[in-house]
């Protein structure tokens, strides 16, 4: 288990799949104050989570977060900090995502649009919200460099529907017209947002998890939600400088765009 020095985490979609999964060992890694972010807590899907906030409630918060609702991002930060005092947010991760499987043939206005908010436009507006709280956590670090122990902003992506140079060398692409997209505009969000916030000591970078078994990669996906979080906390636990802006997957291997 990658140990995180020092850390207060927000994390979005995080009621099931990689988002649960990523909560579950951030707690096991020591995190001093977890924010969970979900679009409904009090619903079925958010079971689990839930179960989670009972056995660790003065660790573990569950944040209402809607990602494709600016005002409910709004609402989640100003709750968020008035929980997380002077130290600042330590580790930021886009996690919630939405795939449709649609064709360029069939993929409509609003399949286009539902990816794009959810998967570009709420992260974008995620990261300005949550950007003073960030910032605290460089003031508060007193540490030179970049690092998630410090601040950092980890979007989660896909090479294998995302990336322009993988993509065309798949012999039977998924038709996932509208993510694969969406998921490249995030990665093109993860390089601005680097540059723009290298000043301010905020490391970004977009982590490919890997193709796993959850709700959205099905039960033919090869890693089980576990490795995948095990190998992307251990990467992020040692960014630095060098691979600001970078797309990494969760074994640490740098992928192309």
């Amino acid at each position: 288990m990658a140990t995180l020095k020092s850390c207060s985490a927000l994390v979005t979609g995080a009621n099931r799949g990689l988002g649960l999964e990523m909560v579950k060992q951030l707690l096991e890694a020591h995190c001093s104050k977890i924010f969970a972010g979900c679009r409904d807590p009090d619903g079925p899907n958010s079971e689990s989570l839930r179960e989670l906030a009972s056995k660790h409630p003065s660790i573990l918060t569950i944040v209402r977060l809607d990602v494709t609702d600016a005002r409910s991002i709004k609402e989640s930060a100003e709750k968020v900090s008035s929980l997380l005092g002077n130290s600042g947010l330590n580790l930021l991760v886009n996690n919630a995502a939405v795939l449709k499987q649609k064709s360029m043939l069939t993929a409509t206005v609003e399949d286009m649009q539902d990816n794009f908010n959810t998967n570009v436009i709420g992260p974008m507006l995620v990261i300005r919200e949550y950007l003073p709280y960030l910032r605290a956590a460089v003031k508060a670090s007193g540490k030179a460099g970049l690092s998630c122990d410090k601040a950092a902003i980890v979007n989660f992506s896909d090479s294998d529907t995302s990336s322009m140079s993988i993509v065309p060398t798949i012999e039977s692409p998924f038709p996932l017209f509208p993510y694969s997209i969406s998921k490249a505009a995030l990665n093109m969000l993860t390089v601005c947002s680097a540059m723009e916030l290298k000043e301010d000591e905020i490391l970004c970078v977009s982590i490919h998890p890997g193709w796993v078994k959850t709700d959205m990669g099905g039960d033919k996906a090869p890693l089980e939600p576990r490795e995948s979080v095990e190998g992307i906390l251990r990467v992020i636990s040692g960014l630095t400088d060098k691979q600001n802006g970078l797309f990494i997957d969760y074994t640490g291997k740098i992928m192309p765009w």
